[in-house]
């Protein structure tokens, strides 16, 4: 198994980088089906999900177009309780089908509070792309997303876009935090 170092902690592969494209090719394809005949607006939540909004995007066969969000809910391995618009939305989501592309959702504070301003702006139908879901920490029922790449346990993760301290998004397997 091969482990990195990050910020002075140890982390051990959990999922490969042959085992990440082909969920991210499953999720394609679903949302290839589900919008057939539909131009969705594709949100990217910066700066986590930018691999997989990435390689999703590009098999994306849909008229689809794609802009970027940056949210913050934590700091190091845990939550603030608190979201935070970093950069704001320059789109029109009014009457738009939007998709919104996350890394990763576990309590689910950062897509609740989202997903209703994204409704309040006009958006007609809101769905949830993330690599990564730890259901067995969700919180919020209206942040459970309908595409998931993995479901995983409640470990603290980094790699493919995923960070601790913003450190380790480059690598390009996910590794799980040695101990957790």
């Amino acid at each position: 198994m091969q482990s990195v170092e990050v910020n002075g902690r140890v982390f051990d592969e959990y999922v490969t980088s042959q085992e990440i494209a082909q969920s991210v090719a499953k999720v394609a394809e679903r949302i290839n089906a589900d919008y057939a005949g539909k131009a969705p607006l594709m949100i990217c939540v910066l700066n986590g999900a930018f691999m997989y909004a990435s390689d999703l995007f590009k098999q994306i066969e849909l008229s689809a177009e794609i802009t970027f969000v940056r949210l913050k809910s934590y700091e190091g391995t845990k939550t603030t309780g608190d979201v935070k618009l970093l950069t704001p939305l320059y789109v029109d989501v009014k009457g738009r089908d939007v998709i919104v592309i996350e890394d990763i959702v576990d309590t689910g504070l950062t897509m609740h509070g989202f997903v209703k301003y994204l409704k309040e702006q006009g958006a007609n139908s809101v769905e949830i792309t993330s690599f990564l879901f730890k259901p067995d920490a969700l919180q919020y029922a209206d942040a459970e997303p309908k595409y998931v790449g993995m479901s995983i346990p409640t470990k603290f993760v980094l790699g493919y876009g995923l960070d601790y301290d913003e450190l380790g998004r480059n690598l390009p397997s996910l590794y799980v935090l040695r101990g957790n």
